[in-house]
């Protein structure tokens, strides 16, 4: 039975106060009750809530209190006790989504009055549900912890949220799952292509190399050309800001809505304090803020940190159970079954969010229509200047985010998300089968996927700063894995590529093609290209001439001179809007970065895209010397 004995959900008792109750037990004192009253005053929110989320109070004690404030019984949870009172007959009624939704367990019945667990005793729903459900006349409730609510629906629900987290999406649209690496139909279209490519070499092997090398020198010239475009138009972000300051300013802390963070991590226990301390110093009330910390069952080195840097009582901890595959998507799935908030984003643990950045989101939201599904913020290093790798590394990302993506805004064209930052409605996330776990770039198939329903994704201009590598190894096993990723969603979604032509529009599915498509396929032709105009040059060989007939030469000429000049030219270009002025030079060796560091990548990712497809490529984080 409960700590205060027992109690219905329908008491005439006029409640004690619960900031009193908490002054009462010594749990906080009367200064942070007056405190926490002009907190709540000023920018809303429920008191216990306030107290929980400033750290004053613990969650047990907190629990406690809520449960005397509404004079109903508090439930000692453990899972001995669980199995002895639980009457699993009556789980067997009820939706892992409706307990989640509802807030309630039902332990057990007696006559006409039904027992349920809750962690939110005022949602008067809930009761309403359950007695329907049940068609009983009482509900009677106990109170437990929101953390002792949480492992109670692993217990019962775990295999089922797994599952739904692993196989969610290919159960609903398994067209859209990476699960399958090839379909029947692209297998058959492959082996013809090689079989046709067979009898071409043997028929006339001159003229199918001829062809390889145009096709090449194509591939170079559209790719580089259409990211020109693409750059030159999202420079027009330099002089328009989408969300002002003054609309930030303007913004009321009352009105705001609750704001789910899911922070997956795994074998990172060296980089959760900055997280911690980056969630702390937002501008958004804490008491408003859902923290999951998303913790992989094997990690317990994470787990310890985690609980040693005491964060706030709005953070929760949910474990996820070993299954495969271990990638990022399938963690955040699971969290998403936990999520209040009304919004949700994503921070890796070692992230630095702007302060404002939530409040943008929430403003942006409003201000555009509700087609929108998703406004992803820009990305970028606070160890910059560290060594060469993380110099060419910022060049790439404040390029990315500062104009390649705002030109695919501007141009109302499909926007690959990053893998953090990217601020979504939660429900239209569930609606769209949140992300892909056997995809390893979960969150740019994630946009294509949005295009491809009809949603948009959109660009807030706001920043979340990150570790760069500074490892030449530990940069090529991320790499792969994204460039990986973007094979698996080209793979995917051209599997009936006339039904997305129709389903997205000419314009859209061009661009998918290029941008998605295009980037690893000119990753991988890139060294072709350099290797034969090296060998070239360093023997002055005529026997590559009957290769490169005029049309060839003339477009090689074009990418060696003109292509990679632009390549640099949008490298250095880069460096303008964040002012990084010292990294200027270092846009030179921008063909060094593709040769060198992409194109080697693109190769691994190809070899892994049919050996190890689902791989989770791991980066270690917490390896830079700068601290913050």
């Amino acid at each position: 039975m409960g700590a205060y004995g027992s109690g219905s959900s329908d008491s005439k008792h006029t409640p004690t106060k619960i900031g009193e109750i908490l002054v009462q037990k010594g749990l906080i004192t009367e200064d942070q009750l007056r405190e926490a009253l002009k907190f709540q005053e000023q920018r809303g929110g429920r008191l216990g809530w306030v107290v929980l989320s400033q750290g004053w109070v613990n969650r047990l004690d907190f629990f406690r209190a809520l449960a005397e404030h509404f004079r109903l019984p508090f439930w000692d949870f453990d899972y001995e006790k669980l199995d002895k009172t639980l009457d699993r007959e009556l789980i067997k009624k009820v939706e892992v989504e409706e307990v989640i939704r509802y807030h309630g367990i039902p332990l057990k019945k007696e006559e006409n009055i039904l027992v349920v667990l809750t962690d939110y005793p005022i949602k008067q729903d809930s009761i309403e549900f359950f007695k329907a459900l049940f068609k009983v006349d009482e509900i009677r409730l106990w109170v437990i912890t929101d953390l002792d609510f949480m492992r109670i629906v692993q217990e019962l629900y775990g295999k089922v949220l797994i599952d739904r987290s692993v196989h969610g999406l290919f159960y609903r649209y398994p067209g859209e799952s990476a699960y399958p690496v090839l379909t029947k139909t692209q297998v058959a279209i492959l082996g013809l292509v090689l079989y046709s490519t067979l009898i071409w070499v043997y028929l006339d092997v001159v003229s199918f190399l001829v062809f390889c090398l145009g096709l090449c020198q194509v591939i170079f010239a559209v790719s580089v050309s259409y990211k020109v475009v693409l750059s030159f138009t999202g420079a027009s972000y330099e002089v328009s800001e989408p969300i002002r300051k003054e609309e930030v300013e303007t913004l009321r802390d009352h009105g705001l809505p609750v704001y789910s963070v899911l922070v997956p991590v795994y074998r990172e226990p060296e980089t959760i304090h900055i997280l911690i301390e980056s969630l702390k110093k937002l501008d958004y009330p804490q008491e408003k803020l859902d923290v999951l910390l998303l913790l992989e069952e094997n990690d317990r080195d994470t787990l310890e940190a985690a609980k040693a840097a005491k964060p706030p009582g709005n953070w929760r901890f949910i474990i996820i159970p070993d299954a495969l595959p271990k990638t990022k998507p399938k963690a955040c799935n699971y969290g998403v079954f936990f999520c209040r908030g009304e919004y949700l984003t994503i921070y890796d643990a070692e992230d630095i969010p702007e302060p404002d950045q939530l409040k943008k989101a929430i403003i942006a939201f409003e201000k555009y229509d509700k087609s929108y599904i998703c406004f992803q913020a820009a990305l970028n290093y606070f160890n910059a200047n560290e060594n060469l790798i993380s110099r060419l590394f910022t060049l790439e990302y404040s390029y990315w985010f500062d104009y390649l993506l705002p030109g695919l805004d501007r141009l109302k064209l499909p926007i690959p998300l990053g893998g953090t930052s990217n601020h979504f409605r939660v429900e239209y996330l569930k609606e769209l089968g949140a992300w892909d776990p056997f995809n390893v770039t979960e969150d740019a198939d994630l946009g294509i996927r949005a295009c491809a329903k009809g949603m948009k994704v959109g660009i807030i201009n706001s920043t979340t700063y990150e570790e760069a590598n500074t490892r030449y190894g530990n940069w090529i096993r991320q790499r792969s894995r994204w460039i990986k990723g973007y094979m698996q969603t080209t793979l995917v979604y051209n599997r009936h590529p006339l039904r997305m032509l129709k389903k997205i529009g000419l314009k859209n599915w061009l661009s998918f093609q290029l941008f998605i498509g295009g980037t690893p396929l000119l990753f991988l032709v890139n060294p072709i290209v350099w290797s034969i105009f090296i060998y070239w040059l360093a023997t002055q060989t005529k026997a590559l001439d009957p290769l490169f007939p005029p049309v060839v030469v003339y477009l090689g000429l074009y990418n060696l001179l003109i292509g990679n000049f632009l390549g640099i030219y949008l490298n250095m270009i880069a460096v303008f809007r964040r002012k990084l002025f010292g990294l200027l030079a270092y846009a030179l060796l921008n063909p060094f970065y593709w040769l060198c560091f992409h194109s080697v990548a693109a190769y691994k990712a190809l070899w892994q895209l049919f050996s190890k497809p689902f791989y989770w490529e791991k980066t270690t984080h917490g390896i830079t010397r700068i601290r913050i």
